[in-house]
């Protein structure tokens, strides 16, 4: 068993933003008066952060995405269950054991008029994993051996071993850029892809044009764009505008300086927007959750009992209920999420907020209260400040475990700071969340296998890989899942990882614009390629 497709996706951390569980409630086509179609408007979008790569199979952040995904396409789309559709790819799946394949549109063309061919996307396969570019592409490529494009339509690639799920996540994490501009530049790891070369070309619905770092990045509307109906976008540019925080976003949108705002709202703001004249408020469906993971490097961590104690000492229904506003829900502790409707097991159940059961498993540990009914050992929680709800929750998490006499230290760092921290190990709780978890046996390697980019635990449990390692050679379906739920019962009993809940995500734009189409999670929602495309003025 190969762990290296692993170890680079420490971008996965990155691309963790907020995370949903119900199916989305995008807005009705024929609510508003609007007329789809192309328009001479432009739509404002408010961001937090700048880009830091424009270069898409190294990009990590949520800017990054959400540019370069509107110039360079992606095989695979994704549903709200997290199975994968049709984008690019038209036909997707395995020749045999270890040959998978693409089918692609023939209808396609970059940005300079030049198709998007088979040799595209073998290109970009190749040379991603040849030149090793960090990122979640990368990490996906631990059993390609090579991608050969056998027509102009067709790619086949060549597995090192059998894997049942490389195909599906390439397709839908994997972009494709193309050969003609990407390869005279030499390493696609060191390619800063910034314009400064002529501008960009791409394929996508609209392409970069100018930049001011800290203050905005504009896109021209491409006007061939087979992938929308009509094939032409309905903005005529889009502009990312950069703000500090959410809440300037806010304000920005109800003044009218924007007109959607990427990021997810707060909870607490989402009723309040809900009623504001003139504004629209989307959900979003997700396939992601927040988590707290206990470092087993920690010697009082390594005792399955202590991390059992510390899951017996969370209040989650309150958590849920005040800080999320009950816009999120249970997933019963499980790591195989509700809308993962196939895996899921409701014979596993969520962690009872019981102190005094806590109290009694920490006894069994070996630990003695002292005479204020603490226990003599404290624990440190790492967050990132920039992440407000779980800056919340962390200070519950901290207070009901004194109920059950354990101590636990809150550290808050700025969210570069508090990466660097999870990367080195330097924790003995974190407290995070994932943004797309979509395919049960990669987000177990990811996060359950020795060398897994977020196996925040540092967890090796030989019966637990054991079965993972089984679980990727498996590709009959109803053996998969019984597999994955066998591992999914390990994971909770030994808390390798306790999973709070899954939250709702809710985003706000201007009522003057209709036809957005919701994705799953804030690294998709309703700034997705499809979406802007389809986005027009209502009239």
């Amino acid at each position: 068993m190969k762990h290296s497709r692993y170890l680079a996706l420490g971008a996965a951390a990155a691309l963790a933003v907020g995370l949903v569980a119900c199916a989305p409630t995008a807005p009705e086509p024929g609510e508003s008066s609007g007329t789809a179609g192309p328009s001479d408007e432009t739509l404002s979008i408010g961001t937090t952060t700048d880009v830091v790569n424009f270069n898409p199979v190294l990009g990590n952040s949520r800017t990054d995405s959400w540019i370069t995904n509107l110039m360079y396409p992606h095989l695979l789309s994704i549903s709200d269950d997290g199975t994968k559709e049709a984008h690019v790819a038209t036909d997707w799946g395995y020749v045999d054991d270890t040959t998978g394949f693409y089918e692609i549109r023939d209808d396609l063309t970059w940005s300079d008029g030049e198709p998007l061919t088979a040799e595209d996307v073998a290109w970009t396969l190749n040379a991603v994993k040849r030149d090793q570019a960090p990122g979640t592409f990368f990490g996906q490529l631990g059993n390609l051996d090579t991608a050969t494009a056998v027509s102009d339509t067709r790619v086949e690639l060549t597995l090192t071993q059998p894997d049942s799920s490389i195909v599906d996540e390439i397709g839908f994490w994997g972009v494709v850029v193309p050969q003609h501009v990407f390869e005279p530049q030499g390493s696609i790891a060191e390619f800063a892809n910034d314009g400064s070369d002529g501008g960009w070309v791409g394929m996508g619905p609209f392409i970069l044009s100018d930049f001011q770092v800290g203050q905005h990045y504009t896109l021209d509307r491409v006007e061939d764009y087979p992938l929308v109906d009509g094939g032409v976008p309905g903005p005529a540019e889009v502009v990312y505008r950069v703000y500090p925080d959410v809440n300037t976003e806010i304000l920005a949108l109800q003044s009218g300086e924007i007109d959607v705002i990427a990021n997810a709202l707060p909870p607490a703001q989402v009723e309040q927007l809900r009623s504001t004249d003139g504004l629209q408020v989307i959900e979003a469906a997700g396939l992601g959750y927040a988590h707290l993971v206990y470092n087993m490097d920690k010697p009082d961590l390594a005792n399955a009992l202590v991390r059992q104690a510390l899951a017996h000492a969370v209040d989650y229904e309150a958590i849920r209920t005040v800080v999320l506003q009950g816009q999120a829900v249970s997933t019963g502790s499980s790591a195989l999420m509700p809308v993962l409707a196939k895996y899921y097991d409701d014979s596993v159940t969520e962690y009872a907020f019981d102190p005094e059961e806590s109290r009694s498993l920490m006894e069994e540990a070996g630990y003695v209260a002292g005479s204020d009914g603490t226990f003599p050992v404290s624990f440190r929680l790492i967050y990132s400040l920039q992440d407000s709800v779980t800056s919340q929750w962390a200070q519950m998490v901290k207070d009901s475990a004194a109920e059950a006499g354990i101590t636990i230290e809150l550290q808050g760092t700025e969210r570069n700071t508090y990466l660097s921290m999870t990367s080195e190990g330097d924790y003995d709780i974190y407290a995070g969340n994932f943004a797309i978890m979509d395919d049960p046996v990669t987000n177990f390697a990811l996060s359950y296998l020795p060398g897994g980019a977020i196996n925040y635990t540092h967890v090796d449990d030989p019966e637990l890989n054991a079965l993972i390692e089984e679980g990727m050679v498996t590709f009959d379906e109803d053996e998969k899942i019984e597999i994955m739920r066998e591992a999914n019962k390990i994971v909770h009993e030994q808390v390798y990882d306790n999973i709070m809940y899954t939250q709702n995500l809710f985003f706000a734009a201007s009522d003057e614009w209709a036809g957005f189409i919701s994705k799953p999670s804030e690294l998709l929602s309703i700034v997705n390629p499809l979406s802007l495309a389809s986005a027009h003025p209502v009239e």
